[in-house]
């Protein structure tokens, strides 16, 4: 048996992603996950919210999950599609700079599983601010993708992501389905969504990637548990989404 432990870099605010994490990877003989917290409140394109993505809050946070010999590294985040997914590039050359440790994020891992699958057209659903959700969609166009629909709500307070009730996201799901996408991506690691996803994809006919998720399956590969299958989670955790 592999032992792996995972590290997971974590919004202060978050309140989602700890137990679907935890959950997702309690079905891995052997694997742990452990957390460490970096500042962000707020998800706007204002200078102080921008701020908080700064690699130097990160890699503090990393810093802190090398004394839990951790192997593997993930940002449990979404700000990439904001900020330009070169930014989790050069965040994660940074973390395995710093720490020794190979890292992975959301976005990252999201991007490769779309590559993987073919997947260049999707619908986008996330609980963001029409300006931030906009930003996204122009970084994925820019990347070569078309956005089939997208749906959000408007929020700015990281908090309140975890509030959004399922009957919510569930009708934001069935919008964007209408619009007839290949593949729905929920983008939000504080959205009480991961677990939605298998009824989702049983109602829809089409995959649904949720970044809590994408990362967890990015680490597994990364420590050697890809092959392993995880119920209740949808196509892409139980291994049918990919071939190994």
């Amino acid at each position: 048996m592999i032992r792996s432990r995972f590290g997971v870099l974590t919004p202060s605010s978050n309140t989602a992603l700890e137990p679907l994490t935890s959950a997702m990877v309690a079905q891995v003989p052997g694997v742990s996950a452990h957390f460490s917290r970096f500042t962000v409140t707020e998800i706007a394109l204002n200078e102080q919210a921008l701020g908080q993505f700064d690699n130097s809050n990160v890699l503090a946070a990393a810093r802190l999950l090398v004394d839990a010999r951790v192997n593997v590294i993930g940002w449990s985040g979404t700000s990439a599609g904001w900020l330009g997914f070169a930014h989790d590039e050069r965040l994660c050359q940074a973390i395995e700079s710093e720490t020794g440790i190979v890292a992975t994020t959301s976005m990252l891992a999201l991007n490769e599983i779309l590559d993987r699958c073919g997947l260049r057209n999707f619908g986008l659903v996330t609980p963001y601010t029409s300006d931030v959700q906009a930003r996204i969609l122009d970084n994925y166009r820019s990347a070569g993708f078309a956005i089939a629909a997208e749906d959000h709500l408007g929020i700015s307070e990281n908090f309140a992501y975890a509030e959004v009730s399922e009957a919510t996201l569930t009708e934001q799901v069935r919008r964007v389905a209408k619009a007839g996408p290949p593949a729905i991506v929920v983008a939000c690691t504080n959205l009480c969504s991961a677990g939605l996803v298998a009824r989702w994809e049983a109602e829809f006919g089409i995959p649904v990637l949720d970044t809590t998720a994408t990362v967890v399956w990015k680490m597994l590969q990364l420590c050697g548990h890809g092959a392993t299958g995880l119920s209740g989670w949808g196509s892409l955790m139980a291994g049918g989404l990919i071939s190994e």
